[in-house]
């Protein structure tokens, strides 16, 4: 007899203690799905980006600038030099002051060069980002440009075999972190729109990292001991993703570039200098 009133009790025991115990396992499994999920996504750059509207001018409070020129160290001789030959077009004062001077802009661009790392960065054109087997890719729609980065173990070279627009370059991941480095850069191209310059000795590291789905961050340190006195480091600007947006062609050609002269640069000011 007292076995069988003991079966009856002890079933609803079980019952119960399996009640309990079920939903922590749950929640405990849901935090490590979570979290793996997390870990992908921050290890997945793939995807099409902008730079985040900037809540002024972006040339005016350099909200949109990797190399922000508030934050430029000293220049060498070398590099006055160069930046004091650059007149920008843009009409937006800097840390110097306005430095336009009409009808003189000297910007590559305007002659159908390309922007360049890191300066294509900042430009308001989407660009992706594409990762493969051993590399990943980078297209731009400004100038209809790409990149390479290798990931496949080899190290920068210490010669490079050629001096580039975009220079060479390698990435690995740290933590959360993807880390570019780059060096093999020619020195014809400005590091942004305000005219600062690089030299052929120019060595860039970027640092990417996801901060959720929805956003990424980037951020540069500039090591040029040929046009700076001391490594340049530059603030994390976030981007964000475009999921519907296709990047498009856009090529610069000498007829688009004197049609934009006439109809656009050139009327926008007077001979006195003063803009209309």
């Amino acid at each position: 007899m007292r076995e069988a009133c003991a079966r009856p009790i002890a079933a609803p025991v079980i019952v119960l203690s399996l009640g309990l115990v079920a939903p922590a396992q749950s929640n405990r499994t849901s935090t490590v799905v979570q979290k793996n999920a997390l870990s992908a996504v921050r290890h997945d750059l793939d995807g099409v980006w902008a730079i985040k509207v900037a809540t002024t001018t972006p040339r005016t409070a350099f909200e949109c600038c990797l190399v922000d020129p508030r934050l430029r160290p000293p220049m060498t001789a070398w590099g006055q030099a160069r930046f004091d030959a650059a007149v920008p077009s843009s009409r937006s004062p800097g840390p110097e002051g306005n430095r336009v001077i009409p009808g003189k802009e000297n910007d590559p661009a305007l002659s159908c060069f390309p922007d360049g790392i890191p300066k294509i960065l900042t430009s308001p054109e989407p660009f992706e980002i594409i990762s493969v087997p051993g590399r990943v890719l980078m297209f731009f729609e400004k100038d209809h440009g790409w990149r390479q980065i290798w990931t496949d173990g080899r190290k920068l070279p210490e010669d490079p075999p050629e001096l580039r627009f975009d220079g060479y370059s390698v990435g690995r991941w740290e933590g959360d972190t993807f880390v570019v480095e780059s060096s093999g850069f020619n020195d014809k191209l400005w590091l942004d729109y305000y005219g600062d310059p690089h030299s052929e000795a120019m060595r860039l590291t970027e640092r990417y990292q996801r901060v959720n789905q929805d956003t990424l961050s980037i951020a540069v340190t500039i090591d040029d001991p040929k046009a700076y006195t001391k490594p340049w480091i530059g603030k994390p600007i976030h981007f964000s993703l475009r999921p519907r947006v296709e990047i498009g062609e856009w090529y610069c050609t000498v007829e688009d570039e004197n049609r934009f002269n006439e109809k656009i640069r050139f009327p926008t000011f007077v001979p006195d200098g003063n803009k209309k």
